[in-house]
């Protein structure tokens, strides 16, 4: 899958210009540690190919809404029904965020933790990009994604440690992204992490170097962009 997800992205790239999603989920502005983490990402994208177009998607502090009953009515039949073909709503968010996600070809996404998971705005972007029927099918043996899969990149921010020796919070964040994702085809997930926002200055400086000399480390690895690397803290 992994092996199959480069080349297209690969093919992908030959044909048109490339587009880069950036969903930016932290209602903290320019001053977000995942922002900025996120920022060190495309840079590096962009460092390879110039060219890139990036797409900004803001849904920290509320710009985004929650789903509501049509779309709700919708998820819950087993089959199609009038509510997906209302163009109002939820539906209608729904179908431009989709659009916007295909037409991508790799997704940076930047999110700090919120009590150990994903922030609710976060969520409520995958809500309405994981639809049934749209981004996957429901079958007797499970979920069949249905989009096409590609690099997507995940600059996470928290305020304690979840990962290493040294980790004193769970982490529902990762297996939660790679669940909801893999659900609709993106399994080609990379993780990068500044951990320990919260704690003192010179901790915080340090994740920021540990973190910047591993991003450093892992696009340096080929000519193209990687598709696969284990989550660097």
């Amino acid at each position: 899958m992994i092996a199959t997800s480069q080349t297209a992205f690969l093919q992908h790239r030959k044909k048109r210009k490339m587009k880069i999603l950036h969903v930016i989920c932290s209602p903290r502005g320019h001053a977000s540690e995942s922002r900025k983490l996120s920022r060190r990402i495309i840079d590096f994208l962009l460092k390879r190919d110039p060219t890139a177009m990036v797409v900004n998607r803001e849904i920290g502090g509320g710009g985004l809404p929650h789903i509501d009953s049509c779309y709700a009515t919708a998820l819950g039949s087993t089959q199609e029904s009038s509510a997906e073909r209302d163009p109002s709503g939820s539906i209608s968010q729904s179908d431009e965020l989709i659009r916007e996600l295909e037409s991508s070809d790799c997704v940076v996404i930047a999110t700090p933790m919120h009590n150990f998971t994903v922030p609710s705005t976060l969520k409520a972007w995958i809500d309405h990009v994981v639809r049934v029927r749209r981004t996957f099918r429901a079958t007797p043996d499970g979920y069949v994604g249905l989009l096409r899969d590609r690099p997507v990149f995940v600059a996470v921010s928290s305020g304690g440690r979840y990962s290493g020796q040294r980790a004193h919070q769970p982490d529902f964040l990762t297996p939660y992204l790679r669940a909801s994702l893999g659900t609709i085809g993106l399994r080609d997930l990379v993780f990068f992490a500044i951990e320990g926002t919260a704690l003192a200055p010179d901790t915080l400086a340090d994740a920021r170097t540990t973190t910047d000399q591993a991003l450093q480390s892992y696009f340096a690895q080929s000519g193209s962009v990687p598709t696969h690397a284990p989550m660097v803290v």
